[in-house]
């Protein structure tokens, strides 16, 4: 199938009804990939700045809307969690971003199909490709449908805690295996015992992590590995 009917088919299969593809081809084109043909100014760069302050605006209205009582530090601190790099990753692992980018050799070759803040700036792309094809009133629309998993996460109060997921979706695109955990120290008392636990990734302790759970202790270490291996 070719490039662009793959797009097409990506743009259909979220619900978007869009006008002009090539906005879309170009979010999707990596500026590693526009030099190698000497084609600089069709990558998405530009997209991804406009995105970026989208996305912001996007996000600023929901939490103003949603949350009235919040003062403004609050509100800027929950539109921080929901624009940072680790979200927009994880809706750039969900929506399998990966498959219809466009890199260049080396940046292919480097891992750049499965790197966080590459994705990340993609999928700001394509909001601004969104905001330019069909405006801001229905591009919030499709961007707040894409973020509900995250505002779930949000409601419930474990928004940038889920590392455990992150790394797993990371490692699967980047090595084709999950990370496994172990409780490597269990230290005192019943009723006031803290964990220490380690994840493993392809053979190696990436990350070790402490908490008064298990659970607590495997995110902790997830985090710390995240921050580790991703650029």
């Amino acid at each position: 199938m070719h490039w662009s009917d793959r797009i097409k088919s990506f743009l259909d299969s979220v619900g978007w009804e869009i006008n002009n593809l090539n906005l879309y081809e170009q979010a999707l084109t990596h500026s590693s990939f526009a030099h190698e043909r000497g084609q600089r100014r069709t990558n998405n760069e530009r997209l991804e700045f406009l995105g970026d302050a989208v996305l912001e605006l996007i996000i600023s209205d929901y939490l103003y809307e949603r949350y009235p009582h919040f003062p403004e530090g609050k509100l800027t601190r929950l539109r921080a969690d929901l624009v940072c790099e680790a979200s927009l990753a994880r809706l750039a692992f969900e929506l399998n971003i990966s498959e219809y980018l466009r890199l260049g050799k080396g940046e292919l070759q480097g891992g750049g199909a499965s790197r966080p803040s590459l994705l990340g700036d993609t999928v700001e792309a394509l909001i601004g490709a969104l905001y330019l094809d069909i405006g801001l009133e229905k591009c919030m629309q499709y961007v707040l449908d894409l973020y509900k998993p995250i505002m779930k996460d949000l409601q419930e109060g474990i928004l940038r805690r889920d590392y455990k997921t992150l790394l797993q979706e990371f490692s699967q695109a980047r090595y084709a295996v999950t990370p496994s955990y172990r409780i490597i120290d269990a230290r005192g008392p019943d009723h006031d015992k803290e964990f220490e636990a380690e994840v493993v990734l392809t053979g190696e302790a990436v990350g070790c992590g402490r908490g008064r759970s298990k659970k607590e202790a495997e995110q902790a270490a997830a985090k710390e590995a995240w921050c580790k291996i991703t650029p």
